[in-house]
């Protein structure tokens, strides 16, 4: 028995050590990233040549970083970008002489609400009248804007558990093609069925939403598959510690990096271009997309979760053979070394 603990005793201890490095990792990341968010480069939208528009926000921008003008070619382009979530609001003078702020608070409230206070106490102190009108609200349901980001995390949880629980049961990379084949059959209807499970529950179950659900439902399907197979790949690449590399990408650094809790610009700088790359974010913004946004917002969200989905099924199948040739080689290894030993044969 003293035998075989010291031989399971370094692997004990490296996984024991690995549970260490992601337990700092996740406090360090959420610590990090959330304790104080600090709102920085918020982009607003302003028509060009609109003088007014244009002057309160250079006094803004001369007076701290908060605030980030996006300048439009004419008012329709501004538009477009309020509803394809380029920017948090639109900033644009009146016939009347006064202002009209019109926000998106969908895309984040707290963002939108940064974006009316700071031009809100600009304008009174220019003595210019300012109307704020939110033409993306959220809906009365979802106050803060945070059902699409646990919705994707939801999604997100369940895809990569199911790649683990296949993995654990059936060894982490499968025994051949054809196997391999049936697992991603198998990741692919289990998405399939999540997608429609989450969407009936922030619809018809919470009454959270009650449009868009097929949407939502094919949103949630795509946003599982694209986490089981990132997970599938890493873990048949790497085994078990491609659990711990896969709970780093899409836990750790996926859910404060995915603008989902608190928008990008309130973010560290190391975190603010992350919910444009990685799994919680794209999720989220695909959602948002597709609950409260023109669906042109959803392009490159949808490109992204796709990309990762197809590089995932690429990963399990590449894994396969290669994992069976190790497995070969090791068996023709231990062979050799059996027949090599004193007294054998």
């Amino acid at each position: 028995m003293d035998q075989e603990i010291r031989d399971r005793l370094p692997r004990t201890a490296a996984l024991l050590l690995g549970t260490l490095v992601l337990a700092t990792a996740f406090i360090t990341a959420y610590v990090g990233a959330l304790h104080r968010p600090t709102p920085r480069d918020v982009p607003v939208g302003v028509v060009r040549g609109d003088q007014k528009a244009e002057a309160l926000l250079a006094a803004v921008r001369n007076q701290t970083d908060t605030l980030e003008a996006v300048g439009y070619d004419d008012p329709e382009a501004a538009d477009d970008g309020l509803h394809t979530r380029e920017v948090y609001a639109v900033l644009a003078a009146t016939a009347e002489g006064g202002l009209v702020l019109t926000t998106a608070s969908a895309a984040a409230p707290a963002a939108a609400d940064v974006v009316v206070q700071v031009l809100g106490t600009a304008a009174r102190q220019a003595e210019m009248p300012l109307r704020v009108t939110d033409d993306v609200p959220v809906a009365p349901t979802d106050p803060r804007g945070l059902v699409p980001f646990y919705l994707a995390v939801g999604y997100v949880l369940g895809g990569y558990l199911a790649a683990t629980v296949l993995g654990l049961g059936n060894g982490t990379a499968p025994r051949s093609l054809r196997r391999a084949g049936l697992r991603i059959a198998a990741l692919a209807a289990y998405s399939l069925v999540l997608g429609v499970v989450g969407a009936v529950v922030v619809g018809p179950v919470l009454d959270v939403w009650d449009h868009d659900l097929v949407g939502v439902a094919a949103s949630g399907a795509l946003t599982v598959l694209a986490a089981a197979m990132i997970a599938s790949a890493v873990q048949g690449w790497l085994g078990l510690f491609g659990t711990g590399l896969v709970i780093l990408l899409l836990v750790v650094l996926g859910n404060p990096g995915s603008g989902g809790i608190y928008a990008p610009e309130f973010l560290p700088t190391w975190l603010r271009g992350m919910h444009r790359w990685n799994v919680p974010g794209l999720a989220t913004d695909l959602l948002e997309s597709v609950v409260y946004f023109d669906r042109r917002s959803t392009g490159w969200p949808l490109a992204g979760l796709t990309i990762w989905a197809a590089l995932g099924v690429a990963g399990v199948l590449s894994a396969t053979p290669f994992q069976a040739r190790r497995r070969a080689d090791s068996r023709t290894a231990s062979a050799a070394t059996s027949e090599d030993a004193p007294g054998a044969g």
